[in-house]
């Protein structure tokens, strides 16, 4: 497929993204932007939120990934399950009998101030980083297979494509951004199952042959049951369980589309609707890997790129011929803008009401909230091209990996400030809130980087996250005093 080509499928599918950015957002308002005007569909936020979820990560580490883990990501999958009933059923409830709008307004009202602030600060950082990662992975297979011919820098195209979600996002919001995460969900789905039948053809697989040629094989691997490897999977099913809790429950971005739903009712449905139908797709995508591995190893082509995200692209659009191109591209593209889109609107939210305070600013006018909101998406927006571009530099790892890595150092805090807060009636020391809420990560580093000698060859999962946030847990624990009401 050519790079011209490529580039006009990205063309079109922009301006269908703006067709429907026009539609939702006209008369949209501040409340449109943050919440949407609670007025968003269950279904069509869940469905969404499937795309938003699985991002260009899924669509390319999770298959490239199957040759060194096999399958035994999907003991991560079965635990996002667990985790996310407990979102529906714990987390969500209070977020809508307290009626809020940022969710770390629960801190201050449970915790204090300090509590707050430290709480919206980490969620910030981690959605910076993750959405920096997530955005990096599609930006970076059209870099290499278009604008590296055309010698156009990185940075330039990282540019242009954060430059388009901007300009969409910049009005509407989570009003927008529920309707185009459904968009980009159609397509990303339409661009799994269409490869998965291409490279059945390929291999002349029909669908018994497949299930049964992927059953047979070493890749179809799902549990593992050393205790010394980080995908050990109590390991892994209990760091997915907390990762979803973590990484979907208390941050800002996935949030703010379940609490524009009209009721806690709706909320809910979604929720669960969206969980199980996320296990069935995480599950194609595996059994994508699967194929793609056999499809390589049948025509003796080597493993492409420096890392393991490289051969999905590489095999579809080198090798499967402009059909199997023209699906990759959909679902690429598909997976590109959510990767961003959410998070800008997420981050500029947290910012506007946790930090610039405008829920409580009663003076301030409309239209110089309006102009604050909008400079500060657009700082964002630069914030995440800078990440982007030093990650692109440092990186020589399965992007998945990666974001996992992260995200158990940045969300243990919110996992223990909310959890301190919903568990116990204690109240804490709040101005030493924040100094916790840094040692515990830092903590975690040392036990990660020594595991190995001080626990007999012990390493550290996506368990680690529990860790971090039992550490901060009990850092609370210490600072706090049996008289305060629980939030």
């Amino acid at each position: 497929m050519s790079p011209s080509l490529i580039l006009v499928c990205v063309g079109i599918y922009t301006i269908l993204i703006f067709a429907v950015t026009y539609y939702t957002a006209r008369n949209a308002d501040n409340k449109s932007y943050f919440i949407g005007n609670r007025s968003s569909k269950w279904y069509v936020v869940a469905y969404g939120m499937i795309g938003a979820s699985l991002s260009g990560v899924t669509f390319m580490s999770v298959p490239g990934d199957v040759g060194k883990g096999s399958f035994s990501y999907f003991q991560m999958v079965l635990g996002y399950l667990l985790g996310y009933f407990v979102i529906a059923y714990v987390l969500l409830p209070i977020y809508y009998r307290l009626n809020l709008t940022s969710i770390y307004s629960y801190l201050k009202q449970r915790l204090g101030v300090y509590s707050y602030k430290t709480g919206a600060f980490f969620f910030i950082l981690s959605r910076t980083i993750g959405a920096s990662f997530r955005l990096f992975i599609v930006v970076n297979v059209l870099q290499i297979f278009v604008f590296d011919a055309w010698g156009v820098p990185f940075a330039v195209t990282t540019s242009v494509f954060i430059l388009l979600i901007l300009a969409y996002t910049f009005k509407g919001g989570v009003k927008t951004i529920v309707w185009t995460d459904s968009l980009q969900t159609t397509f990303m789905l339409l661009s799994l199952v269409l490869s998965v039948i291409l490279i059945c053809q390929k291999l002349d697989f029909g669908f018994g042959d497949m299930l049964t040629a992927i059953s047979d094989s070493a890749y179809s691997t799902i549990t593992v049951s050393d205790w010394h490897l980080k995908s050990f999977f109590p390991k892994h099913f209990f760091g997915g369980m907390f990762i979803a809790i973590a990484m979907t429950g208390l941050d800002q971005e996935m949030m703010q589309k379940n609490i524009s739903c009209k009721n806690i009712g709706e909320a809910q449905k979604n929720v669960v609707t969206f969980s199980l139908v996320l296990v069935v797709v995480n599950f194609v995508f595996l059994c994508l890997g699967a194929l793609l591995y056999f499809y390589i190893n049948k025509e003796g082509i080597p493993v492409p790129g420096r890392t393991s995200d490289d051969l999905f692209p590489t095999i579809a659009l080198q090798h499967l011929g402009t059909l199997s191109a023209l699906f990759f591209i959909i679902g690429l593209i598909s997976a590109a803008y959510p990767s961003a889109d959410g998070a800008l609107t997420a981050l500029t939210a947290s910012f506007c009401i946790d930090f610039l305070g405008f829920e409580e600013k009663s003076s301030m006018t409309e239209e110089r909230k309006t102009r604050l909101r909008k400079i500060v998406h657009c700082c964002f927006a630069g914030l995440l091209l800078l990440v982007i571009v030093v990650f692109r530099a440092i990186n020589d790892e399965a992007v998945i990996r990666q974001l996992f890595r992260v995200a158990n150092y940045t969300y243990g805090p919110l996992l223990g400030l909310f959890f301190f807060g919903i568990l116990t009636k204690r109240g804490v020391n709040d101005l030493w809130v924040p100094l916790v809420c840094v040692l515990a990560p830092c903590l975690c580093y040392f036990l990660d980087i020594n595991s190995t000698k001080w626990f007999a060859g012990y390493l550290f999962g996506n368990e680690l996250l529990l860790v971090n946030g039992l550490l901060t847990f009990g850092g609370l624990f210490l600072l706090s005093r049996p008289s305060a009401s629980s939030g």
